[in-house]
């Protein structure tokens, strides 16, 4: 049969799809572009301080030699505190949303509404809110106000995928180990995580990546440190705190520092991403198989 033989709705059908792939591409291409052109100007103008002298050495002075190491080490912790802060009670939220508040509802949509709520609040609401609590309450910045800071921002995304996540693993599954006299509380950790492993580790690795350029928050929290932090009781570094410091400053040794800061995080987060995505797809890939 041809073409002008299906009828004007097939053809419309066949040019709407088309449109709708070109710009597709189109989208693609606009995205890959600038984030292409961030990486090269960011390599372009932190190549000079791209070196192993900036993995080793702590923020210099005013005018003076150094490197990043000390906030890239505060980054770090922070993060992780973070994540082990955030991840689990995200996927125990999650979890109970998903599998234990159906004779709530009420309060399940009320939670997810609240959730969706601190998803998309700013991270300088955060910062301000930890400050309130933490900050002011002990009378000095610290690094575990910024991670509790950061675990707020993780926290949300957690949620949300691992609920998620638990509602697209089949029914069937769980009916069949309930049948078998399984409690509740087993099936959900030795069947439905196992199914929904890598949905909710997609999640936790999204979130990490979101706080790790996360400034707002620490400049309320975590504040600054030019030299390497005795603990995390006190002020602590970051590298997107030290990035807005020294794009600000007059010298050229720190505008080149914070250059290489805005490079190693970008690739970071780029790198955490692709690497979330295809282990998401792999999963698929095999189940499918």
């Amino acid at each position: 049969m041809t073409l002008a033989a299906r009828g004007p709705r097939y053809r419309r059908r066949r040019a709407t799809d088309l449109i709708a792939k070109v710009l597709g591409v189109a989208a693609t291409l606009f995205g890959l572009f600038f984030l292409a052109w961030i990486l090269l100007v960011s390599l372009r103008n932190g190549v000079h301080a791209l070196n192993l002298q900036t993995f080793l050495q702590a923020t210099p002075s005013p005018g003076g030699q150094g490197g990043l190491a000390n906030a890239l080490f505060g980054s770090l912790v922070m993060s992780a505190i973070g994540v082990a802060i955030g991840a689990p009670l995200g996927v125990a939220a999650g979890t109970y949303l998903s599998e234990f508040a159906e004779r709530q509802p009420a309060l399940r949509e009320t939670v997810r509404f609240v959730n969706d709520i601190l998803l998309s609040a700013p991270s300088i609401v955060l910062g301000l809110f930890i400050y309130t609590l933490a900050v002011r309450t002990v009378g000095h910045f610290s690094g575990w106000a910024g991670g509790i800071a950061l675990a707020l921002i993780v926290l949300p995304v957690v949620v949300r995928t691992t609920d998620e996540t638990l509602r697209l693993v089949p029914n069937v599954m769980r009916e069949a180990a309930l049948s078998l006299g399984i409690p509740r509380w087993k099936v959900t950790i030795q069947v439905l995580y196992r199914a929904a492993a890598p949905g909710i580790l997609t999640g936790i690795l999204l979130g990490l990546a979101r706080i790790s350029g996360e400034t707002a928050p620490l400049l309320f929290t975590a504040l600054n440190n030019q030299y390497w932090a005795e603990n995390l009781n006190g002020p602590t570094a970051s590298v997107p705190v030290v990035i807005f410091q020294f794009a600000m400053s007059p010298y050229d040794t720190w505008h080149d520092l914070a250059w290489a800061g805005a490079f190693i995080v970008t690739v970071f987060v780029l790198l955490l991403s692709v690497g979330t995505r295809a282990y998401l797809l792999r999963n698929r890939m095999d189940s499918a198989g």
